[in-house]
Formats: C-alpha cells, sequence, structure tokens
C-alpha cells in the first residue's frame, strides 16, 4: 500500500533537513514521528498500530523498526547498523524550524528542566512560540544522578550558535536556579541575549560606584520595573543590566540580568515568554504526547525517543499556527494550543483527502522594541 501524500511530503522534508543522516534513518524518523503527530502518543505499540493499519503492513515489523531507531547500534540487527547521535543533529533541527519562521527573524529560547518521576532529569533548550515550546537541544540524566549542570548548558548552546541561518536576535530566558556566569558569557559572546533570572541573593555596585548593596534591597512590594546597568556579585563581578520589578500581587521580587541596555528594556517583561515551555513540558506528557508512560530506562535511548517527540510538535505547531492566526479572530471561541489545533487540522485534512495547507511560524508580539 502506497504512502498517504502528506507522509511521502514529510519523508523528503525529513530527509532534506537531517542531510548527514541515511536513508534509512531519516525514513523511520519521519516514520515514528508522524504517527505520533497522528495518535497523540509516544508509546511504540501505539504508533506501530496506526502504522501498520494505515499502510497495510505487519505492525510487528514496524514496531521493530521504530524501536531499533532508539537503540545503539550494536544492538540493532544486520549489518553496518549506526547509532544516532542525536546531539549532532540539534543545530540541524533548530536549521529546519527557521526554514518556516516568518518575518520577523526574532526567536526567542528557554532553558529550564523537567522530570519523568524519580527515572530521568531532562534539561531542556526549547524554542517557545505561542504558549508552546518546540525542543531542540537536550540532555538527559538519571534521576538520581550527581554533578554539575552548568558545564551541560554550556555545551547545549554552543551547538545551537553552531545553526546556519540564524536570526540577528536571539533571545535566551533562563529561570532561577540556572545562572551562571560562564553561561551568560557564552549567550553573550554568540551575538545572543542572555534575561537570566536571579534569586535576590549578594551584592551589586554601580559601574563606577564602590560601595557594595545588596540584592534584596533593590525591590520593594508594589514597584514598576526599573533597570539599570551595575556590576552583580561581589565574588565574581559581572557587568550587566539588572531589572527588577514587583508586582503587589506576588510574594516576591522578580531579578533579572541581561547584555540588554536599559532603553532596551522600557516596552514591557521578555521574561513573562518564558512561562511557554511549561506548555511544551505538557504537550510532551500528560497534555499531549503521554511521555510519561516510556518504559525507557537507557537516558541515551531516551535522548533519541525526544528527538522523535520534538519533530511531532515541529510538525503540530507548525500546522496549528495556520489555524490559530484564523481563530484569533473570533472571540468567541475558547483558545486552544497550537499543538491541539495542528492535530485537529491534520484529522480533519486525512478524514476529507485533503492536502495540508503550506504551515508556518506566524509572528507573534514581542514585549519590547528590537535592538
Amino acid at each position: 500500500m502506497p504512502y498517504p501524500t502528506e507522509l511521502d511530503y514529510w519523508t523528503e522534508e525529513v530527509s532534506i533537513g537531517f542531510g548527514q543522516m541515511s536513508r534509512t534513518q531519516a525514513r523511520v524518523l519521519a516514520l515514528y514521528s508522524y504517527g505520533m503527530a497522528m495518535t497523540q502518543h509516544s508509546g511504540q505499540t501505539m504508533v506501530s498500530t496506526f502504522l501498520g493499519l494505515l499502510l497495510g503492513q505487519s505492525i510487528a515489523n514496524i514496531r521493530q523498526r521504530l524501536r531499533e531507531w532508539t537503540y545503539e547500534g550494536t544492538q540493532k540487527r544486520g549489518e553496518k547498523r549506526r547509532t544516532v547521535a542525536v546531539a549532532g543533529h540539534f543545530a540541524s533541527l533548530l536549521s529546519l524550524i527557521l526554514r518556516y519562521w516568518w518575518r520577523p527573524k526574532q526567536v526567542v529560547l528557554a532553558l529550564d528542566v523537567t522530570y519523568l518521576r524519580d527515572r530521568h532529569t531532562i534539561l531542556t533548550v526549547s524554542v517557545v512560540y505561542r504558549g508552546c515550546a518546540i525542543p531542540v537541544a537536550w540532555h538527559i540524566l538519571k534521576g538520581n544522578q550527581q554533578g554539575e549542570w552548568h558545564p551541560l548548558w554550556v555545551d547545549l548552546v554552543e551547538r545551537l550558535q553552531q545553526t546556519v541561518g540564524l536570526p540577528k536576535r536571539v533571545w535566551v530566558l533562563c529561570d532561577r536556579g540556572l545562572y551562571s556566569k560562564r553561561l551568560f558569557e557564552v549567550i553573550h559572546k554568540g551575538g545572543w541575549h542572555p534575561v537570566m533570572r536571579i534569586r535576590p541573593q549578594g551584592l551589586y555596585r554601580r559601574p563606577q560606584g564602590k560601595q557594595w548593596q545588596a540584592l534584596e534591597r533593590s525591590a520593594f512590594r508594589g514597584m514598576k520595573s526599573t533597570c539599570r546597568r551595575v556590576v552583580c556579585f561581589k565574588g565574581d563581578p559581572l557587568l550587566c543590566t539588572l531589572w527588577v520589578q514587583w508586582p503587589a500581587q506576588y510574594d516576591e521580587p522578580c531579578l533579572m540580568l541581561t547584555d540588554l541596555a536599559p532603553r532596551q528594556l522600557t516596552g514591557g517583561n521578555p521574561y513573562a515568554l518564558r512561562t511557554w515551555i511549561e506548555g511544551g513540558f505538557k504537550d510532551l506528557k500528560r497534555g499531549g504526547l503521554h511521555w510519561e508512560q516510556s518504559k525507557i530506562t537507557d537516558p541515551q535511548r531516551m535522548e533519541r525517543l525526544l528527538f522523535i517527540m520534538a519533530l511531532a510538535l515541529f510538525w503540530l505547531i507548525r500546522q496549528g499556527s495556520v489555524q490559530a492566526d484564523e481563530l484569533l479572530a473570533d472571540a468567541s471561541l475558547p483558545p486552544l494550543s497550537c499543538t491541539t489545533l495542528g492535530w485537529l487540522s491534520t484529522l480533519v485534512a486525512a478524514i476529507h483527502q485533503h492536502p495540508l495547507p503550506f504551515a508556518y511560524f506566524s509572528p507573534y508580539s514581542f514585549p519590547y522594541p528590537p535592538s
């Protein structure tokens, strides 16, 4: 039975986007991610059963092909089998997304950690977009594994900075606990803009001043946002812009460090976009692909599975973006995420045997003027 037209298009798109992969690897990757997108599930049994019924092929054979994509080369059947090293494809994944990124040419990345019960800790860099997020680089650790995280974050950022065709403005948002001077400088030296939230601990001073002051005294409840050039942290000084605000409804202030000039921060709080990565975690887990049900225990195999899931989200969010633009005009309709809209529009097109419209990521309003 021939492949559906949309699956053929998707296979070609994946093959071009990841030219370093073998033809077989790219074909199984496209098949696996398409099955995930259509079933809204990451389970191999669910996906392989759907694909077997759709293509009129042996479900057992398809399931074995999907399983082996996440295996090490030595564990696969046949000769000359290779391990898929997903870290080497992070830049290609971001390039594939940017290929469909409509103007303005600015991208927001968010760094955050998520967990699969107590089995895995996932360090993730995601492109955030309209309440959703697409992972583009990650490192997965065993849940009880000890070690320093900051070198891992630096490695992920440096891999993405090798991406061809990056836009001029890339903003990198980090939550509390992820700050390090080294990570700040790596982001900045790569031409990107860090926006890193910090805890109100430590000292700061004016660039030309000598007297250090406590960061916790830089904010008071109900204050409006303010920013100034400062030197932060007496023990390991960093010249940056300190942005502080404390809305009255919150119990603690929000302090952020960035390399942006104060005049560039007068239009709003870019850090608010970081919450979109939480929507991405929801789409990966119970709200979408049900990642938490995976039985995989090996971190490297889990990293390969996440690569497939990232492509599935890329497909769904890109398709849903087209529908979101049309539905925004009707304020009476309850909002649905781009991921859900993409899934529904793909199902409707398959039922009616209509081709999917050309899909792209349309621009969204940005909270402050570009540099």
